[in-house]
């Protein structure tokens, strides 16, 4: 596959909260923690109705590769265990804590011993580190790369509309953030790393440049501003002209991606031995009365800060930005740790679907080049090989061709089954 230009859309930002300092977000009554907090298989749990549990204690984990521990943000008594069901339509267990009050650490919260590029790569996991940019894949797993990697890419783009929580950890924890990348280059032995940063965050380029003017491994990259630059294979194109192949992953290509909160946490770790137990959330939408950043427990309801930033008259809840975050039904579902924004709507308008005018604008709109009228046309005809031929499996979900159509056509929607259509009949 060849890419001469990228395409995308050009979104309206509504950063309505870049300037707003993050808060401490109340400590809640109870907390909900399923066991599936990511990609991969989801963890089994580690305590039992009645046991008492510390901040930071490690309450489930699993011996699948594609997996990271899930550990108490609060103290206090185990109350439940529960069947809980993800977004995707899995399901897992859930850990439902009740809180003591008190925050008591857990005793075996200590900085990890590290030696070699291995016992770094073992702390990360134990430390339950994923993507923290939404994807939530396991940070640990994408470390572990076989062939050599020159080039660290820094994900700090936050394409999508509304969200500014990584762009408040560029401007709140510039150190972790730089110290983050220098201990990845150096434990992973990594030659140089690119810090990519959208231009509509000039505060942001602007400091990050002025650290790195003196450290010739890091270089501080200004993406344009249009949807999806954050996607991962946009990112590796923009920075370094490098190209992903279809079924390969960005480390073939001798990179790896990593998102800018999850250097910061990943530095924080490696000094407190405090694992992932909160994340910075933006709450906004016109509904929200006080839009803020908040630094939240994982496993707080969604009905306990929808009342805290005095939102009303709600119609849509999503977890994440417009384009590709999730909506929610239920406001008694908790944060976990792929949640970077909650956005509340007054309206929840479903557009009615009409014929393909054949203008293409979607094709224009796809980053990835793809035709997505003719992978609507071979879904409806179940035809594998042509979805094989058009290279569905390409499709990033962005959502980008879906936004762009007059018809309203359910085109990266369509993509989404197209892909389970070819995972279900190659199973059978």
């Amino acid at each position: 596959m060849s890419i001469k230009r990228l395409n995308g859309v050009h979104l309206k930002h509504f950063k309505n909260t870049e300037s707003e300092t993050t808060v401490s977000f109340p400590l809640s009554a109870k907390v909900i923690l399923p066991m599936g907090q990511g990609m991969g298989a989801p963890c089994e749990p580690l305590v039992n109705v009645g046991d008492k549990v510390f901040v930071g204690q490690k309450i489930g984990d699993s011996d699948k590769f594609m997996s990271v521990p899930v550990h108490s943000s609060v103290s206090g008594t185990v109350k439940e265990l529960r069947d809980y069901a993800l977004p995707g339509g899995r399901y897992c267990k859930a850990v439902v804590i009740e809180s003591d009050g008190k925050q008591t650490v857990d005793e075996t919260i200590a900085p990890p011993e590290i030696k070699t590029a291995d016992d770094f790569i073992k702390a990360v996991r134990e430390s339950g580190a994923v993507g923290l940019g939404g994807a939530g894949f396991p940070t640990h797993v994408k470390l572990r790369f076989e062939n050599h990697v020159d080039t660290l890419i820094i994900n700090a783009a936050e394409c999508e509309p509304y969200i500014t929580s990584d762009y408040r950890e560029m401007m709140e924890n510039p150190s972790d953030v730089y110290d983050g990348i220098k201990l990845m280059l150096e434990k992973l032995n990594i030659n140089r790393a690119k810090l990519c940063i959208e231009k509509n965050k000039p505060k942001a380029i602007r400091l990050f440049s002025k650290m790195a003017a003196k450290d010739s491994a890091l270089d501080v990259v200004t993406l344009p501003s249009k949807y999806p630059q954050g996607a991962e294979k946009m990112l590796l194109f923009t920075a370094t002209g490098r190209v992903v192949k279809e079924n390969e992953l960005i480390a073939a290509e001798n990179a790896i991606v990593v998102n800018v909160s999850t250097v910061a946490f990943i530095n924080r770790y490696i000094k407190t031995g405090m694992p992932l137990i909160s994340r910075r959330l933006t709450v906004d939408g016109d509904a929200v009365g006080m839009p803020c950043n908040i630094e939240v427990l994982l496993g707080t309801t969604i009905k306990d800060i929808l009342d805290y930033s005095n939102a009303k008259d709600y119609r849509k809840l999503i977890m994440g930005g417009p384009m590709m975050g999730v909506c929610m039904v239920d406001p008694e579902a908790p944060v976990i740790k792929t949640h970077n924004a909650l956005l509340a709507l007054k309206s929840d308008t479903l557009y009615k679907s009409t014929p393909c005018i054949r203008c293409g604008k979607c094709i224009k709109a796809c980053p990835m080049n793809l035709m997505p009228t003719e992978l609507e046309k071979a879904y409806h005809a179940k035809s594998r090989e042509q979805l094989t031929a058009l290279r569905v499996n390409l499709c990033m979900n962005c959502g980008a061709c879906s936004y762009v159509c007059p018809a309203k056509r359910p085109l990266a929607e369509t993509n989404c089954l197209s892909k389970e259509f070819l995972r279900n009949t190659a199973q059978k």
